[in-house]
């Protein structure tokens, strides 16, 4: 483990008996003047602490729902205040605009496309899914642990729900949370295999029913519809411990979660922890504590954020009250753009293009703060910056310059006031394709579709779409026509980047055969047991 020592004071050297005589005299008089304690420190080489890291990674929050971001009505001083003494990002990215893989990305600062961690059918992982995180991935939690470091995770999981595939098989030392999205197990509803079967039989009249039902449920959601599991698991010197609450009360899981995270925080003070915090939320359906409901001008949405804000308000709180707040920094995001198919119930993207899904800048640029009292130079930042490079940035912090990932920079300098970002590009993919691309100020859009749910219709640009997204963030003006110079750069760099990145198959699409295979042999032989997992 790396750390930042105390350097030892330089040795005085005597000319002379009485020059040596004064100067212990002298040392005597002071020694007696301290406290013990300080007495006790002179010539010490004591370690200086690592600093802690904590990440807070919201689900579905939009660019524009907090209050430091532009939002007029919901009220967030706790991160607000955060961004007003810290670094507000106004250019961060995430690898993804949906859940699975933009989390992967952030945990493991790699491409989703690398490491197969992405569907060209299915978006993300869903309950029982036989495969998860590989294990050949390295993980921030692995490398920090690596370094002495405690850590814990306290929220949604959502790369795996297998035994195998858990946080606590991945570098995390305990963990509290909803392994995956918290509308995965409905009530009396047909459940991710059965859905596939409805579409691989044409049966589309059946699946707009189900579809139907579900959207007045999460318009008006009710514990009775929803089976969530919150899961708890410990990795011990002999194994794990792992155990289910099914159903949990998803009305309680922020609280819950916040709860767990302020023990953490007590429990590792002493030592440097790695607090992850990624919240079931916003993500529908919205569930917040009673102390919550009905408090925002922003309806239930609004009430859910707010109650995510109270808990990274108790969670600096911790940290102060432990006595490490100058020593630890804090990060906060969002795993996506917002659900605008959810109207209301979902978020805003502010002045940005689109939502959750969509390669515009709604759907992967998120609001993101950084905060170290005393070290980080509290700005604006709008150099480009992404989820994927906090594992190299962590890393480059505690002082391991050893332990980096590949589509990971190092922000620090940026942070520390001592340089530019060092990110001027990125990609932007959907699935295994990559839909566009940004260099310095300008983005180019090969294949443009609208976000989940919503136009516009998946369209291939025979001549790619240019943006200046620093005069034009909306994405309104394509400017190609008169820009032939940038756009053959821009194209340039996509071929670069292209020939750089190998595309693994996508694991998340590998159920589709599997149940298409048992539904031939349940074809081929009507009396064999149905078991699709």
């Amino acid at each position: 483990m790396r750390y930042w020592r105390q350097r030892m004071p330089k040795r005085m050297s005597h000319t002379s008996v009485w020059a040596m005589a004064l100067l212990i005299t002298l040392l005597m008089v002071l020694l007696m003047a301290m406290p013990a304690s300080a007495a006790n420190d002179v010539g010490s080489t004591s370690p200086v602490m690592p600093p802690n890291i904590v990440i807070f990674f919201a689900d579905d929050l939009g660019y524009g729902d907090l209050g430091s971001f532009g939002h007029p009505y919901i009220r967030t001083p706790n991160i607000d205040t955060l961004a007003a003494n810290g670094q507000r990002w106004t250019d961060f990215y995430v690898a993804a605009a949906v859940c699975s893989p933009s989390r992967a990305a952030l945990l493991t600062g790699r491409l989703p496309v690398r490491s197969g961690l992405y569907g060209n059918t299915i978006r993300v992982y869903f309950p029982d899914e036989p495969g998860g995180l590989p294990q050949s991935e390295v993980t921030l939690a692995e490398a920090l642990k690596d370094n002495g470091y405690a850590t814990g995770m306290f929220g949604k999981w959502h790369l795996g729900d297998a035994p195998h595939a858990l946080p606590t098989r991945h570098g995390f030392d305990e963990w509290i949370g909803v392994p995956y999205s918290n509308d995965m197990n409905w009530v009396d509803e047909p459940d991710f295999a059965e859905l596939v079967k409805l579409s691989m039989r044409g049966n589309t009249a059946e699946q707009a029913a189900v579809y139907a039902r579900r959207g007045a449920k999460y318009a008006d959601p009710k514990a009775e519809h929803f089976a969530a599991p919150l899961m708890f698991s410990r990795a011990t010197n002999n194994g794990f411990v792992d155990r289910v609450e099914q159903p949990t009360d998803q009305t309680l899981l922020t609280q819950r979660a916040t709860e767990a995270a302020v023990d953490f925080i007590q429990r590792s003070a002493d030592e440097p922890f790695f607090l992850y915090m990624p919240y079931s939320m916003p993500h529908t359906p919205l569930f917040r504590s009673d102390a919550f409901a009905g408090r925002s001008l922003g309806g239930r949405y609004g009430d859910v954020v707010e109650e995510i804000d109270a808990s990274v308000g108790a969670i600096h709180d911790a940290i102060e009250a432990a006595g490490v707040l100058e020593n630890t920094l804090i990060i906060f995001t969002s795993d996506n753009g917002p659900w605008l198919f959810m109207r209301e119930e979902g978020g805003v993207s502010g002045l940005l293009r689109d939502g959750k899904g969509t390669t515009f800048e709604g759907g992967v640029r998120v609001p993101t703060v950084f905060y170290w009292p005393g070290t980080v130079v509290p700005e604006v930042v709008s150099d480009i910056g992404s989820a994927m490079d906090l594992f190299t940035t962590v890393m480059a912090l505690v002082g391991d310059d050893a332990a980096s990932a590949t589509d990971a920079l190092d922000l620090s300098p940026r942070l520390l006031g001592e340089g530019a970002s060092p990110r001027n590009e990125m990609p932007y993919y959907r699935g295994g394709t990559l839909y566009a691309y940004r260099k310095g100020p300008w983005k180019l859009h090969f294949i443009t579709e609208g976000a989940y749910g919503l136009p516009p219709a998946k369209q291939q640009h025979e001549t790619p779409q240019l943006y200046h997204l620093q005069r034009d963030p909306a994405e309104r003006f394509d400017v190609a026509a008169q820009n032939p110079r940038v756009v053959a750069d821009l194209q340039a760099a996509v071929a670069a980047h292209q020939a750089a990145v190998t595309i693994a198959r996508p694991l998340f699409d590998a159920r589709l055969a599997a149940i298409a295979a048992q539904m031939e042999r349940q074809a081929a032989n009507p009396t064999t047991p149905n078991n699709d997992q």
